[in-house]
């Protein structure tokens, strides 16, 4: 039987942000597709109709702590005591690791890649790519709140961000790119889960409980 000794992997900051996004983004997802096209209209008095406006609440709050923990990802990546340093995204730099890590994922070889980061060479792009994601669906998302409201702290972003929303095209656009991204964010969900219980399976190192517990079982070196 193999010899496995347990690794702390995930630090709290983490492991929160790490849950804080996946409800938020959730939230996001489900109420943002429902003021894109509600579902139905209850068969109510006008006055006691408030299921949009409460999706709209839901979604600008989310929003919010979506804006929120991006920036304090971004803050940690500069503070290596949360293990969460901007250079693990360097792993995709490295070609050949890159090149054994497709392979692997494509059946092609058994040798597994070393991860010489906390990410592997295609984590390190797809977390890239999903950060830049947020950056992108938190920039729209401003535009299209404070083009709506146009005070306080929301019209403050709109006045900044109108150059940004005239370089994309107006609002019809913004609105469209944010919704593509939403798109690109489910398939995001789908694949990461799949590939987690993958790796999971595979590797029996305790990933997908890790993000609770922070703990990586790893094989004991002989």
């Amino acid at each position: 039987m193999e010899k496995r000794i347990p690794v702390m992997e995930w630090t709290v900051p983490i492991r929160l942000h790490h849950w804080i996004m996946v409800i938020s983004i959730f939230v996001l997802i489900v109420t943002g597709f429902y003021i894109a096209s509600p579902l139905t209209i209850s068969a109510e008095e006008t006055i006691n109709k408030h299921l949009m406006g409460q999706m709209r609440f839901w979604h600008i709050l989310f929003g919010a702590i979506l804006t929120i923990i991006f920036a304090w990802r971004i803050y940690m990546a500069f503070f290596p005591e949360f293990h969460a340093s901007w250079k693990n995204f360097l792993a995709g730099a490295d070609k050949e690791n890159l090149i054994k890590q497709l392979k692997f994922y494509l059946l092609i070889s058994n040798e597994k890649p070393e991860h010489k980061y906390l990410y592997g060479p295609m984590q390190a792009f797809a977390y890239a790519g999903l950060f830049f994601m947020i950056f992108l669906i938190v920039v729209t998302g401003l535009i299209l709140t404070g083009a709506g409201y146009r005070v306080g702290l929301f019209g403050l972003f709109y006045w900044l961000l109108r150059p940004v929303e005239n370089l994309m095209g107006g609002l019809a656009t913004v609105r469209f790119i944010h919704h593509i991204l939403t798109w690109l964010f489910v398939l995001f969900i789908i694949v990461h889960v799949y590939m987690a219980f993958w790796y999971d399976i595979v590797f029996k190192e305790g990933t997908i409980s890790s993000m609770i517990s922070g703990v990586v079982f790893k094989k004991k070196a002989e």
